[in-house]
């Protein structure tokens, strides 16, 4: 009984607190306090996918600012349920989903991925799973804004990576909330095996889901995103000069 009692209590907090930061972000989009655009931000969404670097027509990205970011995510889906398919065969969710083997395995999952691994987070691990063929990868992180998750960003990617080249396959990524460490994630993913930007994966996984890194994560997505646009710009300038010499 207690323990119901507290879950109730639980979704109830979660429900005020996205709310609350919705009403906190828009009071700040409309009172003029932010002066920052989001026309690049969104333009760029365009940018450097391989029909536009096909046609040789691409534009400089910039990588948008913390805020700029931060509204992408709040323009996305309000969609916020324990869990939600964010890419095929990729799913987002809460400790409530990743602690439920009974409907785990009922859904399909044959992986997880979790973000907040550890005795004092979503304790479980390979043993919770041991009965069931499900494959599973931790990752000891704290939703702080002082936390170095990027150490983990290839690391993961690579376990999401492995686990959707099996067509079979059914992954969850989740955390406590399913909001920040979990999605974040997610993003280093798409970002990373799915050549796409910062803007490119967040619109991607907003649409389906209602999630926000916290800053500290949103700073180090941003330097990942620097690195791996700088990382294919110079691909291609190789690929360039290799088709000047043939020439």
């Amino acid at each position: 009984m207690q323990r119901g009692c507290t879950q109730a209590a639980f979704r109830i907090w979660k429900d005020y607190s996205c709310r609350k930061e919705r009403k906190s972000l828009s009071s700040k989009m409309t009172s003029g306090e932010v002066k920052t655009s989001l026309k690049n931000a969104y333009s760029s969404a365009k940018r450097l996918s391989p029909k536009v670097e096909e046609e040789g027509e691409e534009e400089d990205y910039c990588t948008p600012g913390a805020f700029e970011l931060e509204r992408l995510f709040w323009k996305g889906s309000p969609q916020y349920t324990h869990v939600n398919e964010v890419w095929p065969k990729l799913y987002i969710g809460d400790e409530a989903t990743a602690l439920d083997r009974y409907r785990l395995q009922k859904a399909g999952f044959t992986h997880v991925l979790n973000a907040a691994h550890g005795r004092w987070n979503v304790d479980t691990g390979p043993d919770y799973y041991r009965d069931m063929d499900i494959q599973y990868h931790g990752v000891e992180a704290d939703d702080l804004p002082t936390f170095d998750l990027s150490v983990f960003f290839h690391p993961a990617a690579a376990f999401i990576d492995r686990a959707l080249r099996d067509d079979h396959s059914k992954i969850l990524v989740h955390c406590v909330m399913g909001r920040s460490r979990s999605a974040t994630l997610v993003l280093a993913y798409l970002m990373i095996h799915k050549d796409m930007t910062l803007v490119d994966a967040i619109q991607q996984v907003a649409k389906n889901r209602c999630v926000l890194p916290n800053r500290g994560f949103l700073k180090q997505l941003r330097e990942l995103d620097k690195q791996l646009v700088q990382q294919r710009r110079q691909a291609q300038c190789q690929d360039s000069e290799g088709d000047g010499r043939e020439l």
